[in-house]
């Protein structure tokens, strides 16, 4: 193979890869293996990967040559219609969060170092608020013309795993696989029916996050999580997570992980974000969206629909 990073286990009817800088593994069911054979499942595992790496390159903003560092460069940038369907999602998500799903929001990262451990001060705060606010652009998909104010930037890194496992798992379907679990470093879909197996998809444990606090059988459908433990520091004893509220510029501290089910890995991802930024709202939001989901509080506490 000549992308060394990548691993076809033919025991073990896998395909492992990284990228977005995250480990990623397509599960094959012994179903569709004694079907089609190893050489088949690596080739469409090989067009996984392929999707997957052509939506991080497309619209990574730790490349130079990526679309969304051409828009965040501020350039005023024809819109294809890939880009202008997720730039409406950001729109629709924006609105029904009330404004805390926020993908002008990324500039936050530019004060808050979570290796350096820091936590900015107020001056920093309100000025960089200053360029925070998707109500701030204007969007007219009409022309597919996309351009954002000076010093506003845009990042998709909010829903991009999700939407790259939905891409994933449309190739998978597109191939005639009846039963795989496609895990992008923890957005999950798993390609299935009615007549096909469930697979047992481990909740991580925020305390203890390589072991499984919970499980959920899913036979076909999405799961995604978001989580307090996923990158964060302690200082003097408080918890400081990466999920950043746009209106408060500080990290959210009500519940430790929350996992929602969806048909699609972009909306579960979406709903598990939101309902983190909604803090103690969130239980109450949840129920009205009517979808499954699995909350766990700082106290380690499971809290299910």
């Amino acid at each position: 193979m000549s992308d060394q990073t990548s691993k076809f286990a033919v025991a073990a009817n896998s395909y492992s890869f990284t990228t977005m800088a995250s480990p990623c593994i397509v599960n094959f069911s012994q179903q569709d293996y004694d079907y089609l054979g190893d050489e088949a499942l690596e080739v469409i595992a090989k067009k996984i990967e392929a999707e997957v790496k052509r939506i991080e390159y497309k619209y990574s903003r730790y490349r130079d040559d990526s679309l969304l560092s051409r828009i965040n460069d501020h350039h005023t940038v024809q819109l294809d219609e890939e880009t202008s369907h997720l730039i409406n999602y950001a729109d629709i998500a924006f609105n029904m969060s009330d404004g805390l799903f926020d993908i002008t929001s990324g500039v936050l990262r530019e004060i808050w170092d979570f290796k350096k451990e820091v936590i900015p001060n107020q001056s920093d705060i309100n000025l960089i608020k200053r360029y925070i606010g998707w109500e701030k652009i204007s969007v007219d998909l009409t022309d597919n013309q996309f351009y954002l104010p000076e010093n506003m930037q845009i990042d998709f890194g909010g829903f991009g795993k999700e939407y790259a496992a939905d891409q994933a798992a449309d190739i998978a379907r597109q191939e005639g696989i009846q039963s795989a679990l496609i895990d992008l470093g923890g957005d999950i879909v798993v390609v299935g029916n009615n007549n096909t197996p469930s697979w047992n998809i481990g909740i991580r444990n925020p305390q203890q996050p390589e072991q499984a606090l919970a499980s959920i059988q899913l036979q076909s459908g999405a799961i995604a999580t978001s989580g307090h433990y996923e990158r964060f520091f302690i200082k003097d004893g408080k918890r400081y997570c990466h999920i950043l509220n746009p209106h408060t510029a500080f990290p959210v501290d009500y519940w430790a992980s929350i996992s929602c089910i969806a048909e699609r890995c972009l909306v579960a991802g979406t709903l598990s974000t939101i309902a983190m930024l909604k803090e103690s709202e969130a239980k109450g939001w949840l129920k009205d969206q009517d979808i499954q989901f699995l909350l766990i509080d700082l106290a380690n506490n499971i809290i299910s629909q």
